[in-house]
This record gives structure tokens, C-alpha cells and sequence, in this order.
């Protein structure tokens, strides 16, 4: 069982509790959060009341409330959300399955994975087996359970696109799963990839700053909007220029879902193989040319900072080749 406890400051004066909780929870989607307050898993607290443009809490808090979805956050509200242990039942609902693992590194704490591409992270609708939790089930004795209850994702802190290869690391135990999300959502987790995009970028470097939501007419993608949005920050420099296509470097300063290819795409210069956010040419891609180099945490057990490299994948490399010739 995995508990948060959040406090509202004068920012968040009526918003929406379910908008307000996934906002601080980064490793959990907002219909998860929903859910659990529909269960009667969030209950908040109202401490005290303002004074002299600050939160007083030493008097005392009034009777707890199980609040709905719409519940308008006061400054100095309290949310405590339970996320329960899955049951036994529920975490066998994806079965062990016996597919190789590049490992990068393991301990008993977290296990640092090189994802190939066309490998889907977690069981979902059209993908019930063949995904990485499903070999990481066979290959590890026990998977973080705080990502199980409603959604069936042991260990999994943050995603990868089925068709983005590289690093992603996968917590073993709760402990760790709740120190690699606290780092998320504080931007203190390093993660770099490297890309081919289409054109010429003109900039040697740059950052895009533009929010992304999901969108209206399709809800299987995201955009950039200021509707329902959450901040997103890219920031990339300029490896190569082959005139048609341009090779990238670019970091993560937030984590949005599909936040590369939807940032790239608003600049004009979508991914390269991008059937979703661009034209998905070149087709011999079969996806898009994205894949994540660097990834660098503290680590939950030693707390020191670790850091890992991937080398380009040979769809990559055979890429950048045939555009050099």
C-alpha cells in the first residue's frame, strides 16, 4: 500500500481535485486518480485558515471529507490518496513470459532495461502479451505493486512508445518505485534521447516551451493546447544537418506522454518514421527514429546519482548512413 499526502497552496484556489492531484502525481494518468477517488481512496483535510497571506495549521483540522472529482481545493486542503496493494488475483492478470532482456544494470532495488523498439512497455487493449512487464514477470522475483491496483503495471515508473527504443528503468520494490516518481516530479531524473527529424532545423539549439494535452478530434493523440494541458519542456541541439533530415539531441525537462514526437511535430520537424505525428515516411522505418541514450537517477537505495548510456540501435545507425551517402 503506497499513500501521498498533498498540500494545496494559494495557486491552486478552486481547482478541481482530480486536476489537482495529477498535477503532484506525475506516475499516475488522471482517470487513475479519478478512480481512486470514486473508490473512496482520497480523503482530504482542511487545516486552520489563512492569516497574514500564510496557511495557519496549528489549530487543528476539521472533520475529513471524501470529496468527489469536482471538489474545489482550498488553500491549506490536505489530500491523502491510498493507492492499495494489488490483490493476488490482480497481478496475475499478465503472465511471466520468457523473452530476452537487455539488461543494463540490476541490484535489488531497480533493474535498468534497453527497450527494442516495437516492444509494447505494459499490457493494454491489442497487447496482452509480448510486452516488457510480461518478460520482467519471468525475469524478476517481485516487481514494485504501486502502478497494479486498476492498471496492471508492476514496476513501471515511466513508458517508453512501443516504437521508441533505449533505457528505461523499472523499480523492483514500492520504496524505490515512490523515490524514481518523486524524481520525476521534481525534473531530477536525466533523460536524453537522440532523434532524426524532417528539414533542416536552422538552430544549433534550442527549447521548445509549449504545453501538451490531449487531443479533441482524436483522442489516441496529444498536441500542444492550452486546454486541458499540462507545461512541457524539450530542449535539443543540432548533432548533424543532412539538409532533408536533421539529427538531434534532445532532453526531457517534463515527462508528457508522447512529448518528443508532438514537440517536434509543432516545430515542423517531426520524427522520422512518425506514422502518428508525421507523414511516416521513410517508410523502411517501420517507426519512428527516436531512441532514449541517457538516463540518469538517484539511486533509490544508496542514494547516489547513477547514470547509464545506450548506444544507437542499428535501424539508427543504418539511418544515419544511408543519409551520409
Amino acid at each position: 500500500m503506497c499513500k501521498y499526502s498533498l498540500f494545496a497552496g494559494f495557486e491552486d484556489k478552486d481547482k478541481r481535485l482530480d486536476k489537482f492531484l495529477s498535477e503532484n502525481i506525475e506516475e499516475m494518468t488522471r482517470t487513475r486518480l479519478t478512480a481512486l477517488i470514486d473508490r473512496g481512496d482520497c480523503t482530504v483535510y482542511q487545516w486552520g485558515e489563512l492569516q497574514n497571506g500564510g496557511i495557519q495549521r496549528d489549530g487543528g483540522f476539521v472533520s475529513p471529507i471524501k470529496p468527489a472529482k469536482n471538489y474545489k481545493m482550498k488553500p491549506g486542503d490536505e489530500a491523502k490518496i491510498t493507492v492499495p496493494v494489488a490483490e493476488p488475483a490482480e497481478l496475475d492478470e499478465a503472465l511471466p513470459e520468457n523473452i530476452p532482456l537487455d539488461i543494463v544494470y540490476e541490484d535489488s532495488d531497480v533493474i535498468v532495461v534497453n527497450k527494442p523498439r516495437g516492444m509494447v512497455v505494459h499490457p493494454s487493449n491489442g497487447h496482452q502479451s509480448g510486452t516488457l512487464v510480461n518478460a520482467l514477470m519471468h525475469h524478476c522475483k517481485t516487481l514494485s505493486a504501486v502502478n497494479c491496483q486498476l492498471y496492471h503495471r508492476p514496476g513501471i515508473v515511466h513508458r517508453l512508445d512501443k516504437d521508441t527504443s533505449g533505457l528505461i528503468v523499472i523499480a523492483k520494490n514500492d520504496v524505490a518505485h515512490l523515490s524514481l516518481a518523486e524524481q520525476l516530479k521534481n525534473r531530477t531524473k536525466v533523460r536524453e534521447y537522440e532523434a532524426v527529424v524532417h528539414g533542416r532545423v536552422k538552430q544549433q539549439s534550442g527549447e521548445v516551451n509549449a504545453p501538451i494535452g490531449r487531443s479533441v478530434s482524436d483522442r489516441k493523440k496529444m498536441c500542444v493546447t492550452v486546454k486541458n494541458s499540462r507545461e512541457a519542456v524539450t530542449r535539443y541541439e543540432v548533432i548533424a544537418d543532412y539538409g532533408q533530415f536533421t539529427h538531434l539531441r534532445l532532453k526531457l525537462c517534463t515527462g508528457r506522454t508522447h512529448q518528443i514526437r508532438v514537440h517536434m511535430a509543432y516545430m515542423g520537424h517531426s520524427v522520422a518514421g512518425d506514422a502518428v505525428y508525421g507523414n511516416g515516411k521513410p517508410q523502411f522505418l517501420n517507426g519512428q527514429c527516436l531512441h532514449a541514450v541517457k538516463l540518469g537517477f538517484v539511486h533509490p537505495g544508496t542514494g547516489e546519482y547513477v547514470e547509464f548510456e545506450s548506444r544507437l540501435p542499428e535501424y539508427f545507425t543504418d539511418f544515419l548512413r544511408n543519409l551520409q551517402d
